[in-house]
């Protein structure tokens, strides 16, 4: 990508996180990024595809973050888990938190099922899902699918709950729960050994 469509995209991408989708006109984003509209048209066909290209630039970087929170793969999953969402809550206490953009832009847009950032935000959690399931199921998890997508609701939950409350303590909350599950998880796949019954002879 060039660099006047990347400058366009990062404002785009700062402008919608912080302000919203439909609040943000062209206008804001050609002057942030030091064009005309032309320039920026040239660029992208339209707002709708500026707004699918801004969740798109972000999707890779989102799961490399949390791949980076969630840390050492030689670690025990449960304290990875702790460390994840421990991180999250610090980046959640930054003053210019707004929760996470593709969550927001699928609510914001709920009315249009159809529009390509509605779809650009399912994408990304599938994709997010899958990332997770991945780690829990090279972590050893007897059920991997299940444990990634109790654990994901529990992030999508945390940071709902800190967006209205602006409690970054729901972070941890939700972190603790996630390690209970990856307990039973791992005792799911590990029954407790049963000793044979002794010999008798009749």
């Amino acid at each position: 990508m060039d660099t006047t469509a990347s400058r366009i995209l990062a404002a785009a991408e700062a402008l919608f996180y912080e302000h919203g989708l439909r609040s943000v006109g062209v206008e804001a984003i050609a002057e942030r990024a030091g064009v005309t509209k032309r320039t920026l048209y040239n660029h992208f066909d339209s707002k709708d595809a500026l707004i699918a290209a801004s969740l798109q630039a972000r999707d890779s970087a989102t799961v490399e973050r949390y791949r980076s929170w969630l840390g050492d793969p030689a670690l025990p999953l449960t304290e990875r888990i702790t460390r994840l969402f421990a991180a999250l809550a610090d980046h959640a206490a930054h003053p210019r938190w707004r929760g996470c953009g593709f969550t927001r832009a699928a609510v914001e847009l709920a009315g249009q099922p159809g529009h390509p950032a509605v779809r650009m935000a399912a994408q990304h959690k599938t994709r997010f899902l899958r990332w997770l399931e991945q780690e829990c199921r090279s972590a050893g998890a007897s059920d991997p699918a299940r444990l990634a997508a109790h654990v994901a609701l529990l992030i999508e939950g945390a940071i709902a709950r800190m967006l209205i409350h602006g409690d970054t303590g729901y972070a941890l909350s939700a972190g603790e729960a996630a390690v209970t599950l990856v307990i039973a998880d791992h005792a799911a796949g590990h029954p407790r050994h049963r000793s044979a019954p002794e010999y008798t002879e009749e």
